[in-house]
């Protein structure tokens, strides 16, 4: 038997099952090792052999390579796991343990066909893992290789000067390795940690420009450097940011066009970002409007203190409403001329005792009311009879002379 063996493990791992086993493929080298303990084993497997195995065999698997038990082809392989196994060999003119017959690599590699250098094994039941020299097969896929081969034959080679190695042809067969677009069946794939947001600023130093700086007031900032839609800027301890749309409007193309490294900048807090502990910053042409919160708060009571309207004292009987009242609140100044009008206009005129005859009013209620009694109680029920006003009563006074002709009273003025 051969000196040195590669092993195709993806091809000895999957004979007669649909998805490969680490368990068959160690019991496949145990028993070629038995059969032969002087041959040098190499063990390949390819890219995606770990992802296709029964999930429990993973943690063996990742040992295996780690140790070097298995090789695995590099990333982007020409030819895959196949071409791989095959640059081994090729080297090391070694045999090779597959049940493949390799039918893309024919016209490459011809040696393929050489007695010795393809060994098949399967396992048998009750007897267990038989090997044999076998020939590759060839087929529709085997022709096409080797007549691409005879056509790269004719066509110069270039050499590097570097290592004075032939560049490997450019068949169909070294074309680059497929890479998974899902994940084979049956595999349960980790979730995906949660990655918390990078942080730009120290807790501490956030925390107090926070306290002292809130959004509105103007900082004096140092430029640091550039970034693709920004600038970063230092604030003392803290790191501060200032996207384009906050250096002009039109925003510049680039920081650069706007500030220089190195120079003192003016800038106006715009807002931050807690979970990343982000300062954003604009300039003084694109600051926001808003300010620190008391003085705002101040302002607007002061503000509404003055546009509030005072209250208007109740005006006196016989004063005019102010010219506040009047324009602060229009009805009530309305309501005010109207109850000053009603108090200055003249009452009217009660009929003097000697100039209004009003005994017949007096003599009705004396002789209609009051019996033959006394004087005295005669003269109180007719000074204060029991539906008589104040009025009655200064018209009853002068009743004695009422009984006496008078002159005839002048008409009153209108």
């Amino acid at each position: 038997m051969p000196h040195h063996v590669i092993i195709d493990g993806s091809n000895l791992a999957t004979e007669g099952r649909t998805a490969p086993s680490l368990k068959q493929l160690n019991e496949a080298i145990d028993a070629y090792r038995s059969d032969f303990p002087t041959t040098l084993i190499t063990v390949v497997v390819d890219a995606t052999f770990g992802h296709r195995i029964d999930p429990k065999e993973v943690a063996e698997f990742e040992r295996a390579i780690e140790t070097n038990a298995f090789v695995a082809p590099p990333a982007g392989a020409v030819g895959r796991g196949d071409g791989f196994i095959l640059s081994i060999a090729n080297k090391a003119k070694a045999t090779v343990l597959s049940n493949d017959s390799y039918q893309e690599f024919h016209g490459e590699y011809a040696w393929l066909f050489e007695e010795g250098r393809l060994v098949g094994g399967k396992p048998v039941p009750h007897v267990g893992w038989v090997f044999v020299y076998r020939t590759p097969v060839r087929g529709p896929v085997s022709r096409r290789s080797v007549k691409e081969q005879k056509v790269v034959d004719k066509s110069p080679r270039r050499r590097s000067p570097a290592t004075n190695l032939t560049d490997l042809p450019a068949i169909s067969a070294n074309a680059p390795m497929p890479v998974p677009k899902s994940a084979p069946p049956g595999a349960v794939m980790p979730a995906p940690k949660p990655v918390a947001p990078k942080t730009v600023n120290d807790l501490m130093a956030f925390l107090s420009f926070v306290e002292h700086h809130p959004v509105g007031t103007s900082v004096e900032a140092v430029v640091d450097s550039y970034s693709s839609h920004g600038a970063y800027v230092l604030i003392g301890e803290a790191h501060g940011y200032v996207p384009l749309r906050l250096m002009g409007d039109p925003a510049p193309r680039s920081a650069r066009d706007a500030m220089t490294l190195g120079d003192a900048v003016t800038l106006v807090v715009s807002s931050f970002d807690a979970k990343r502990r982000s300062i954003d910053l604009s300039v003084l042409s694109m600051a926001p409007d808003a300010k620190p919160a008391e003085p705002k708060k101040a302002a607007k009571k002061a503000t509404a203190k003055a546009e509030k309207p005072a209250k208007a004292d109740k005006p006196a009987k016989d004063a005019k409403p102010t010219k506040a009242a009047q324009e602060a609140k229009p009805e009530v100044a309305k309501k005010a001329a109207a109850k000053n009008a009603t108090a200055k206009a003249p009452a009217a005129k009660k009929p003097a005792a000697n100039k209004v005859p009003a005994a017949p009013v007096v003599v009705e209620v004396a002789v209609v009311q009051a019996p033959p009694a006394k004087k005295g109680a005669a003269k109180k029920v007719a000074a204060k009879p029991a539906d008589a006003k104040p009025v009655a009563k200064k018209a009853a006074a002068p009743t004695k002379a009422a009984a006496k002709p008078t002159k005839p009273a002048k008409p009153a003025k209108a």
